[in-house]
C-alpha cells in the first residue's frame, strides 16, 4: 500500500488521469450498457473516453506550473540595475 502512495506521490498527474479515466468509463459503461454496439464501438468509446479523460487532466495541471514557478521580479535584482559610470 505504501508504493502505491509513492507512486501517486511521485505521478500525481497520472494518477488523476488513470482515476478520472475508471470513473468516466465506468459512467460510459453503465449508461451504454443497452445501446446495442458492436465490440469495436465499445473499445473506440473507451479509448476516445480515456484519452479526453488525460485531456481534461492535462488542461487542469496548466495552473500548476505558475504557482509553483519562482517569482522572477525578486530574481531581478542589482543585477540589471544601470551601473551609473
Amino acid at each position: 500500500m505504501q508504493a502505491i502512495k509513492q507512486w501517486i506521490l511521485r505521478h500525481p498527474n497520472l494518477a488523476a488521469w488513470i482515476a478520472l479515466a475508471v470513473g468516466m468509463n465506468g459512467i460510459l459503461l453503465f449508461e451504454a450498457r443497452d445501446v446495442g454496439l458492436l465490440p469495436m464501438q465499445w473499445f473506440w468509446l473507451i479509448l476516445i473516453t480515456t484519452l479526453v479523460a488525460g485531456a481534461c487532466i492535462w488542461i487542469v495541471s496548466w495552473g500548476d506550473d505558475e504557482e509553483t514557478a519562482p517569482n522572477t521580479t525578486e530574481l531581478q535584482s542589482s543585477d540589471d540595475a544601470p551601473s551609473g559610470s
